[in-house]
């Protein structure tokens, strides 16, 4: 069942996604060579706190971080760690943030000081297809168009889109419906209505798009040992158009 939420709900999301939005812009900040996710994984855990939210990722499952974060080749929930961040690597750094109760999400992909112009490439792919997606997120589309659009444009660029995860409803819970992949065929899925509140997160691959996972459980990375990119906002949908709550630029 989809659950759209009022106007009220939307509101209290968009808090929570200021804050997350404000902890990424000092994330960036932060990211250099020698930097490593542990210190990045305790300053987020810092910044939430000061400012009143919770990290909702931190015992969910299980999982025991207020943040996942993933170097290279590791597509999604890496775990943070001690080793330093070297020239030429990238991290995406995932966080869902709680704050009077209100969740939002958003993940976001970094480089470490001076990367290939490969991975450049790769990071600018990526990004441009949240914001492709993000345009197809309007009243009557379907989720499959917004899927289709991330899809054609990666795939033109010469680069892939993975399959294993993908975007999702959120609101008193992390995963909600609708489940939104970032492939698939335009005009397929569910009718996108006013008051659905969903994350469009796509994971782009520089090799192939499949995945395999670590023996942790948890991390995901590519199977031929190419980099991989993910940037993701939460948006809700309104009659003025897709709202996005984990904006990061002010207007």
């Amino acid at each position: 069942m989809i659950v759209l939420k009022s106007a009220r709900e939307i509101e209290a999301m968009k808090q929570a996604g200021k804050i997350l939005a404000s902890c990424h812009k000092e994330i960036a900040k932060l990211i250099k060579p020698g930097i490593t996710t542990w210190e990045i994984e305790a300053f987020v855990e810092q910044f939430l706190q000061k400012h009143g939210a919770t990290p909702e990722q931190k015992g969910y499952k299980g999982y025991e971080y207020a943040t996942c974060a993933s170097v290279n080749d590791e597509i999604c929930h890496g775990f943070p760690r001690k080793e330093p961040l070297n020239e030429g690597d990238i991290v995406t750094i995932d966080m869902v943030v709680n704050y009077n109760g209100a969740l939002a999400d958003s993940a976001w992909s970094y480089a470490v000081g001076n990367v290939s112009e490969e991975t450049d490439h790769l990071l600018k792919v990526t990004k441009e297809a949240l914001y492709k997606g993000i345009e197809q997120a309007q009243i009557g589309n379907r989720i499959g168009d917004i899927g289709h659009a991330i899809q054609q444009y990666v795939e033109s660029e010469g680069l892939s889109v993975v399959r294993d995860f993908i975007g999702h409803g959120i609101g008193a819970v992390i995963h909600e419906k609708p489940d939104v992949p970032h492939y698939g065929l335009p005009g397929k899925g569910p009718r996108i209505k006013e008051g659905m509140v969903f994350t469009i997160e796509p994971m782009v691959n520089i090799g192939k798009y499949q995945t395999k996972m670590d023996a942790n459980g948890w991390t995901a990375r590519t199977i031929d040992g190419n980099y991989s990119a993910q940037f993701e906002h939460t948006i809700a949908i309104t009659s003025e158009g897709p709202i996005i709550l984990t904006e990061q630029d002010e207007k």
